[in-house]
């Protein structure tokens, strides 16, 4: 900074005004250029800062040159205030002495390094991408804002093991397409539409001859039946319009009342204290009376067991733990092994052969299995041989026949009925036209062992099986789970189509079975059908089902 000065006081052709400028420029330029040297050791606040301070050190001196320039007509050479003291400073310096040139150049390359190092450092920020939002429509497909539809592109694979994946998964495809192109090529070749084929073996005809008088027997049933049904619709509507249908019914399906000819003369209980009978009559004109027989004793009639209760009390089974059952097993086996090491020391029983083994031959034998290796080994074989044949022996004489097998199935599904069965009666609204429906009902009957029957009636069909608890739980859930009943419509009593339904009419239990293996029977009339549960002994069965039936149509109307 001293030399400078100096150099610009004895510079005798500038005036006074031109060496302050002088002297400025190079003080700038030197306050510039000192921080040029640090510049790696600031932060990007402290060089923002200098360079504020090296600008309004700028601007002050060009405040100062325009002053001065109204003043000196020599700074009027100067073109511009606003260009850079650097370039002034070097105008000014050709006219004046080379050393303040070469000075001039050092500063404006300090500058110009000065302002590519504060470029370098100072950059504006780079906003990150935030990636885009994820819009799903109601198929699951990715959309963008204004509705449609994006394709996103699948990743490909990168490693070159993957990508040998996928070319061989995809030339494999490839290539059974085309196998298959030219199997249906093939066939397409050799096939010709027009030729009709023709079955290896002719099948005879056989005449057929019908009885004479079927075709007018069909005809002659069908008439009646749609003769009948129209009378019976007519029937109805009638009934249905005066509101006396379902009443005729219940009177019909209600039990008849005991009439008072039905009571007996005297009871059994009257028995035992008369002398004689009710006709029989004392001094008195009363009824004669045994006194003997009344005491002021409290007599108490004899309990009898009710049918329904087995003989023989019933315990419960007693159930051991997993620990439990090892431990007796483990006690079972440790005595029986103390009692063949008695035998054995009584000489009762030799002792048993040691068990030979490929893996413990050398263990056991010792030098004899080296003396003759082969003997050896063939004779551990044939004794592995024949212990695994006692044990296949041993398991075919526990295992059961087809016949064993077979009746041990069936007593596991059968059920002691010899102290009541079990009886379940269920109405279906229709079963007559379902073939898969009536054949689950009859097939699971006879799965079980159960016997009963199913009757088919308009509007009412009735479905009776007997058998123990455990076959009326799974029929039960067959009837109510099972089988979707409500799939199928079926006319309702207007004529309009409704859901089928099945429902449990009673369960109860039964001292003896009252009917055979489990069949069907179609009635055309609700008398016939009573009568078929009649004959059985069973007719309260139909009634509760029945009436069930009529008020369930009642109330649907």
């Amino acid at each position: 900074m001293k030399e400078k000065s100096s150099d610009v006081k004895t510079t005798p052709e500038l005036t006074p005004l031109v060496a302050a400028s002088m002297a400025a420029a190079s003080i700038n330029a030197a306050t510039v250029a000192a921080p040029a040297v640090s510049t790696t050791g600031l932060n990007s606040t402290q060089i923002k800062l200098m360079m504020v301070n090296a600008q309004r050190e700028i601007e002050e001196r060009k405040r100062a040159l325009n002053n001065l320039k109204a003043k000196d007509p020599i700074l009027a050479s100067v073109p511009q205030i606003g260009l850079p003291v650097a370039l002034a400073t070097q105008a000014l310096a050709k006219k004046t002495v080379p050393e303040d040139s070469e000075k001039a150049k050092k500063i404006a390359e300090l500058q110009a390094q000065i302002r590519a190092k504060l470029s370098n450092l100072i950059q504006p920020p780079q906003v990150q991408d935030r990636p885009k939002p994820l819009i799903l429509d109601e198929d699951g497909r990715t959309i963008d804002k204004s509705g449609r539809t994006i394709n996103i592109p699948t990743l490909t694979p990168t490693l070159k093991a993957n990508i040998r994946a996928k070319k061989r998964e995809v030339f494999n495809k490839s290539q059974v397409q085309s196998e298959r192109h030219t199997q249906q090529e093939e066939s397409l070749k050799f096939f010709d539409d027009r030729i009709a084929q023709k079955p290896t073996l002719r099948t005879k005809r056989s005449l057929r001859f019908h009885e004479p008088g079927k075709f007018q027997q069909l005809a002659e049933r069908m008439r009646m039946k749609a003769q009948l049904e129209k009378l019976q619709n007519e029937i109805s509507q009638i009934a249905r319009k005066t509101g006396i249908s379902s009443a005729t019914k219940l009177a019909l399906i209600a039990p008849k009342q005991d009439t008072p000819d039905d009571v007996p003369a005297m009871e059994w209980w009257d028995s035992v204290i008369l002398a004689q009978d009710m006709n029989t009559m004392d001094e008195v004109g009363k009824i004669s009376i045994r006194h003997s027989a009344i005491t002021n004793l409290i007599e108490h009639p004899t309990q009898m067991k009710p049918p329904n209760e087995p003989l023989k009390p019933v315990y419960l089974p007693v159930f051991l733990t997993k620990k439990e059952r090892k431990k007796l097993r483990r006690q079972n086996r440790r005595e029986a092994w103390k009692e063949e090491q008695e035998k054995i020391r009584l000489g009762l029983v030799g002792p048993p052969e040691p068990k030979l083994r490929i893996s413990n031959l050398m263990r056991v034998l010792g030098t004899e299995a080296v003396q003759d290796p082969t003997k050896i080994e063939a004779h551990v074989r044939e004794q592995m041989a024949k212990r695994q044949k006692a044990h296949e022996d041993a398991n075919n004489a526990r295992k059961l026949t087809a016949e064993q097998k077979s009746e041990k199935k069936i007593r596991k599904i059968k059920e002691d009925t010899s102290c009541g069965v079990n009886v379940s009666v269920y109405r279906i609204r229709d079963l007559q036209d379902n073939a898969s429906k009536k054949f689950k009902v009859e097939t699971n009957a006879k799965q079980l062992h159960m016997t009963g029957t199913v009757v088919l009636f308009r509007d009412c069909c009735v479905v009776v099986v007997e058998g123990g608890p455990k076959q009326q739980k799974k029929y039960r859930r067959l009837m109510q789970h099972r089988i979707k009943w409500e799939e199928d419509m079926v006319k309702g009593p207007d004529g309009q189509d409704i859901p089928n339904t099945c429902v449990l009419v009673w369960e109860g239990t039964s001292q003896r079975r009252h009917f055979g293996e489990i069949k069907f029977k179609v009635f055309p009339m609700e008398k016939m059908a009573r009568e078929f549960f009649q004959k059985h002994q069973v007719e309260h069965y139909w009634d509760l089902a029945y009436s069930g039936a009529v008020l369930e149509a009642s109330a649907d109307n």
